[in-house]
């Protein structure tokens, strides 16, 4: 079914086949678990439960870098489970979320009234902070430093709402933010990447944000059912009454006028992404990093000026997040990535959009960091190229039904 969704774009069917046949390894390797102890294999057990996006990529980081990095995410993700369930009590939930560092150093501390989908991690907790506390002082400071902040940061906004682009910005550095300081301090660390990304917090902060405001853009519908809303009233107020009014079909025009004007703003860290990833030298940190990151700006350009966020879930194919992950392994092609998107917004921008100035603005200034795309030429048209591929995958799986008949006689 993905190769079909991918048959008019050859690059990602080509990505999905070299996939499928275990190419993609150099990039995310196979973790092996039988070597550890079995707190640590509890760990990557909940890692690979409750992360959709992040598991196979902390998973591929090099040394004692990796298991740091799956404590590190199974310990925010433990707090923003506290922060999600909206079953604890407010002001319960407000001292758990401050106290919730030092539960690290407390071997017995677990939660079990959660109702949470990812409550595991509440309720295993002494398995984590065991391995916590099995790292190194150097990993130990940094997570509990962030713990301590995240839980702070996520108590305060708890008790007021989304209103102006400073608190938008706010809210995305405390849970997500703080989480690509934390990170960037990890490999600084580790001595696989130079003090300076670990110091620069701007950059740090501007990575989270970017992943953070892509998130919320696309989740319009499903946090709006939810009766959520982290889009700033500062923003949507311009466009309508009600954020909710957005979901009515005739008011599909001004909601995706505001649509575009947050997308514009997640946009503006782009310029940062670029002079992050421009300091990372070790290639697993450099994927780590990179992946989530060309995945945002798919995401964005997708959205872009596109009313189905306002009526189902808008996601890029997987054939392309595939091709993504495989094509975005070192900084030339990062860049080549992200002023391709820049570019595909840029053609698309509505000459009456009310925030169309800025986002020729931005888009210029992304294009203007350098193009080093690879020109040329194709022989045969994509849908030939795809169905080409198409067939070459159904002579291999033939061929080796075949072989494996034969070896059965």
């Amino acid at each position: 079914m993905e190769f079909l969704k991918s048959i008019g774009h050859p690059d990602e069917v080509m990505a999905l086949l070299k996939f499928k046949l275990g190419g993609g390894q150099h990039i995310i390797p196979k973790q092996k678990l039988d070597t550890m102890t079995p707190t640590a294999r509890k760990c990557y057990l909940y890692l690979n439960q409750t992360s959709r996006s992040f598991a196979a990529v902390i998973q591929a980081l090099e040394g004692d870098l990796r298991h740091a990095v799956c404590i590190f995410y199974l310990v925010l993700r433990a707090l923003d489970t506290v922060e999600d369930d909206m079953t604890i009590p407010l002001e319960e939930k407000i001292g758990m979320l401050q106290n919730f560092y030092k539960n690290l150093e407390d071997p017995q501390w677990m939660y079990t009234e959660s109702k949470d989908k990812d409550r595991i991690v509440l309720e295993d907790f002494p398995s984590i902070s065991l391995e916590y506390r099995r790292l190194d002082e150097h990993y130990r400071e940094v997570i509990s430093d962030i713990c301590h902040k995240m839980g702070d940061g996520m108590s305060e906004v708890l008790q007021r709402e989304v209103i102006t682009l400073k608190d938008w910005n706010l809210y995305c550095h405390y849970v997500a933010g703080l989480v690509g300081i934390g990170l960037s301090r990890l490999f600084s660390a580790s001595k696989m990447e130079d003090a300076i990304v670990g110091k620069d917090t701007q950059l740090a902060n501007s990575m989270g944000l970017f992943l953070q405001k892509t998130n919320i853009i696309r989740d319009y519908l499903e946090d709006s059912l939810e009766k959520r809303e982290f889009w700033p009233r500062e923003v949507w107020s311009k466009y309508g009454k009600k954020l909710t009014d957005f979901r009515a079909a005739e008011n599909r025009t001004s909601a995706v006028h505001c649509l575009n004007d947050l997308i514009t703003n997640a946009l503006e860290h782009v310029p940062d992404v670029i002079k992050y990833m421009s300091r990372i030298r070790n290639q697993t940190v450099f994927n780590f990093c990179a992946i989530p990151q060309v995945m945002a700006i798919a995401t964005l350009a997708k959205c872009y000026n596109n009313p189905a966020v306002f009526t189902g879930v808008v996601k890029i194919r997987k054939g392309q997040a595939v091709s993504l992950m495989m094509e975005a392994t070192c900084f030339l092609s990062l860049r080549q990535i992200l002023h391709r998107y820049a570019k595909q917004i840029g053609k698309v921008i509505p000459l009456g959009d009310p925030s169309a100035p800025r986002t020729h603005k931005i888009v210029d200034t992304v294009l203007s960091l350098g193009e080093e795309a690879i020109t040329g030429y194709n022989l045969f048209p994509p849908l030939y190229v795809s169905v080409a591929i198409m067939l070459a995958l159904i002579i291999y799986n033939y061929w080796n039904t075949l072989v494996l008949l034969s070896d059965k006689l």
